[in-house]
């Protein structure tokens, strides 16, 4: 049975010209003592914009991977599926995240709500889950409630893992199950009782993304109370390991940051956290290899400052455009956003210090970062010209993937 490490990253490489850097940062940790399994991910719109195929991620991680010596295992994740786009990713993926968000809220069968509620109302009055001080009350509306919101979801999630599982075999994937895009954070007692439906639906699930309280934005820090975020953490991973004994999930069941990159606030609070309850997670990097490839190209400078240059004024112009599929993942005050005629005098220090995620620098934007980060279909339109400055500048752009991806994120949470 494919199984995924105590630790696991997902990164995101868009363009496909990270691997090995990324790669790299994991061998490094490996190095000092930390073994992640790392998890090569790209969303259907991600692929939809730039015009690849998920065989191309496999292309990227087996290549580079087999160049490195690489003999741990690694995965390449269907990101974010959902019924409408699974089919194509499955030859060539073995990690799928089973995106439920879109199915949350719609409402079962009649039938399917009262038989569930007659199986769940033994936990009705309140749920003792070890390593939970306080008791958590259930009530009787409290499990309609729940029904109501998350048994249509479950089930289509047992849809979506049953069609995966008939052509690649059950054990020859590893599942997620993300319900992180939705408005509302789910409690501990919704997730407990949602890791009971995905048990009832036989969805052998090795890592569950739910929705935390404040912001994830993409690329930026967490906005928030970062404790609460830990109170909510910590209550999930006990929840999960009750849940596991209680309802016979996979033992190597465990947490999944979505989002995840450049969290720096709650680095602290997760690792402290791990390392007292002896826990494993899964942590969602995306995008931020593109502003890397971005911010490489600008120290660069030249051609390649310039082209990073016209990448943000390109999009300052499309500015609604680039961030309305992002709406509930970005917050942008456009009022902060550098003007053109500004950022074209700027030097490649000016430009990448503006860019790289160091909020020590005064002149880091979290304005101008997030605008950057969903306008990576710009690049996409000038693929060729785009692809020879990364070539051309590989060493640079890699360094600057490698060194973000090692120091901002594995040594705050891992090291």
């Amino acid at each position: 049975m494919k199984k995924l490490g105590k630790y696991s990253m997902g990164m995101g490489d868009r363009f496909g010209h990270q691997g090995y850097a990324q790669l790299k940062a994991i061998m490094e940790a490996a190095k000092n003592g930390v073994g992640i399994t790392p998890v090569w991910n790209k969303s259907n719109r991600e692929h939809m914009i730039i015009g690849t195929q998920p065989q191309d991620v496999r292309k990227e991680a087996d290549a580079v991977t087999g160049a490195a010596g690489f003999t741990e295992p690694y995965f390449v994740d269907a990101d974010h599926i959902n019924l409408d786009t699974v089919e194509r990713f499955i030859p060539a993926s073995d990690f799928f995240t089973i995106d439920v968000a879109s199915y949350i809220g719609k409402r079962a069968d009649d039938s399917k709500i009262d038989t569930f509620l007659d199986r769940v109302k033994k936990y009705s009055g309140r749920i003792e889950i070890p390593g939970i001080k306080r008791t958590i009350r259930c009530s009787a509306d409290q499990l309609w409630g729940i029904a109501e919101n998350y048994l249509y979801a479950a089930g289509k999630a047992g849809e979506i893992y049953r069609k995966i599982e008939k052509s690649k075999g059950a054990g020859n994937f590893v599942t997620e199950v993300s319900m992180d895009e939705v408005a509302t954070p789910q409690t501990p007692l919704e997730l407990f009782f949602i890791l009971l439906m995905l048990g009832e639906e036989k969805v052998p699930v090795q890592t569950i993304a739910p929705k935390f309280s404040g912001r994830f934005n993409k690329g930026v820090d967490y906005v928030g109370d970062p404790s609460q975020f830990a109170a909510e953490f910590e209550e999930d991973l006990m929840v999960i390991d009750h849940a596991i004994r209680e309802f016979r999930l996979p033992s190597e069941l465990k947490i999944s940051i979505h989002s995840g990159s450049d969290k720096f606030a709650l680095y602290p609070h997760i690792g402290s956290i791990l390392k007292k309850h002896d826990k494993g997670v899964h942590l969602k990097t995306a995008g931020t290899t593109w502003l890397e490839e971005i911010i490489g190209l600008a120290e660069a400078g030249g051609e390649a400052l310039d082209f990073a240059k016209s990448i943000y004024i390109q999009a300052l112009e499309k500015t609604e455009e680039l961030c309305a599929p992002y709406a509930d993942v970005i917050d942008i005050n456009v009022k902060m956003l550098p003007s053109a005629g500004l950022v074209r005098a700027w030097n490649s220090r000016k430009f990448a210090s503006s860019l790289r995620h160091d909020q020590s620098n005064p002149d880091y934007n979290p304005n101008m970062r997030q605008l950057i980060h969903v306008a990576y279909k710009l690049a996409a339109q000038d693929m060729g010209h785009f692809s020879r400055l990364l070539d051309e500048h590989k060493e640079i752009v890699s360094q600057c993937v490698f060194d973000n991806m090692l120091t901002r994120h594995i040594k705050r949470i891992f090291l």
